[in-house]
Formats: structure tokens, sequence, C-alpha cells
């Protein structure tokens, strides 16, 4: 669906992308994060086909960017981390304005509108854009993006400084047009986000891909797990004390076997068991400060 092959981006000595691999399966949504200055916006601008790589080649669809870039953009959708709208249109107006510039049939660009707003919880008349709060401006860009039902959806922070409750919104949505069969990548400083949504993550530090996998390959290979086992006896052990319990932690699952079948053998009452893994902003913070990488 999405191939990069060795993509370098250069201003003069300056690296913003270098030697970058990344393949995005159709149907996937995957989320690139990183430091500012990473080279996620770069990276974003050259799938969309809107700068050229100094070296290497990107594809969408099959199509070579670099040859094919126009029919390319027919399937693609790209959300821009800053989106100024015209605030003397409504959010009906914008997007027919934007849909005549698409091209779209006229008999159908009605129906389509309707549905994004309707979709996106938008005002159809009377408030201007420049009326309307940030969320909603990002909405109405959102919405813009999607107008001409592309395959592929290029977003650059596409909830960045926005309330929870609108944020999850639209965390959700993309959720949604996943299910409707839309590839989807994105950047992203809310981790916990990116956690949530994405299939894969891919992590740049200084122009080059550290990592690209699923979180659980991720947590595998980078991360740490704790095991908590919480229990209660009237015998006086050494472990951690909390709430009349006794707490046993480790990483070690031997150790925490040992645990389990000492409380069994004792008859001590067994209260909870639980398992803690790494969350990507915990792995994500050591990555970024590895001095090694």
């Amino acid at each position: 669906m999405i191939e990069l092959e060795q993509v370098t981006k250069r201003y003069g000595n300056l690296f913003a992308v270098n030697a970058l691999d990344l393949q995005v399966r159709d149907g996937e949504i995957i989320g690139i994060i990183g430091h500012n200055g990473a080279g996620k916006s770069t990276t974003l601008k050259m799938i969309a086909g809107l700068i050229a790589p100094t070296s290497g080649v990107v594809r969408v669809l099959g199509r070579d960017m670099a040859k094919e870039s126009t029919l390319a953009k027919r399937d693609i959708g790209y959300l821009p981390e800053e989106n100024p709208l015209y605030e003397n249109m409504t959010a009906r107006e914008y997007l027919t304005f934007f849909a005549e510039l698409y091209g779209l049939p006229a008999a159908k660009t009605r129906a389509r509108i309707d549905e994004l707003l309707g979709s996106l919880n938008l005002p159809e008349k009377d408030k201007l854009t420049g009326e309307f709060s940030k969320g909603m401006r990002r909405k109405v860009a959102i919405a813009r993006s999607l107008l001409h039902d592309p395959r592929v959806l290029i977003l650059d922070e596409p909830n960045s400084g926005l309330d929870p409750l609108t944020s999850f919104f639209i965390i959700n949505y993309l959720k949604t047009l996943k299910r409707q069969g839309k590839t989807i990548i994105l950047s992203a400083h809310n981790l916990f986000h990116v956690e949530y949504i994405c299939d894969r993550v891919a992590i740049i530090k200084n122009g080059r891909m550290i990592v690209c996998d699923t979180m659980d390959a991720i947590r595998a290979t980078l991360g740490n797990r704790e095991y908590q086992v919480v229990f209660r006896t009237d015998e006086h052990l050494e472990y951690e004390r909390k709430d009349g319990n006794y707490v046993f932690r480790t990483s070690d699952v031997g150790a925490m076997a040992e645990i389990l079948g000492e409380i069994s053998e004792n008859d001590w009452a067994l209260v909870d068991l639980s398992v803690q893994e790494s969350a990507l902003e915990e792995i994500y913070v050591r990555l970024m400060t590895t001095e090694r990488q």
C-alpha cells in the first residue's frame, strides 16, 4: 500500500530523514512518533507527494510518487498539522468549495457533505468556521481531507491541542474509518492515543527509524513486565505490606511461580494477581534518552 525504500531528505548538510524504510499495509493504522524535529512531518509530506525526497523511493498504491504523484493523490487525503480555514464560510460552504476543487460531481457533493457533517457532528448552517472552537475547526479540516473518499489518509497530529473529549472523538472516528477500509498513517505526541488506535508504531529519532512493530512486539523486546501478587496471612513475613495484605512484586516469572506455590502450600489467601506491562510512553522516553541511539 505505502512503501518507503531508503528515503532520505536533506537540507544542505542537515538530514531531516535519513535512509528510512517503511511499509504500511492495506487497511492498517500506523503511528509515527518521535521528538520535535525527528522527521515525522517531513516523512508524511513525502508520502503525500508535497515534497520530494533527496534520494530513495516513495510508492503509494503501487505508484512511484516521483513519477505518478498526480494519479496517486486522487486516492490520498492529507491533513497538515496547521490548517487555517476560510473563516467567512460555514462548514457546508467550505466543504462545497473544496468539493468543486476536487472536481466531485455536483449530484454527489451534497450527499457526501451531509454524510461528513453528520458523522463528525458539525453544524450545517449559519455559524461561520471563524466562530468555531479549535476542535470544531479540526473536524472541518478532517472532513475536507475525506471529501473525495480517499483510500489513504495521511494525518499530521490530527488531535493536537484539542480538549480530551474532542480528541477522543476524533481517535474513535479514525477507528471507524479503518473499519470502512481506509489505510491511515498519522503522527501524534499523545502516546496513549497511538497505543490505543494503531496496529503498528514507528519510532523515529533524528531522521532514522529505531523500531516499527506492533505494541506487543515492542513491549516484548523493549519493555518491562512486572508481576504483582497480593495475599493475606497472619504469619510475619519480610514482604511489603499494604492495607493489611502482603504485596510481592517481581519481573521474574519463576519467582512469581514460587510465591504462588508458597501461598498454596501454606493455605494463605490469594487476594489479587496482576501483570503490569510497560506503556508506550515509558518505552519511548527510554529510547529517546539512550545515548547510543
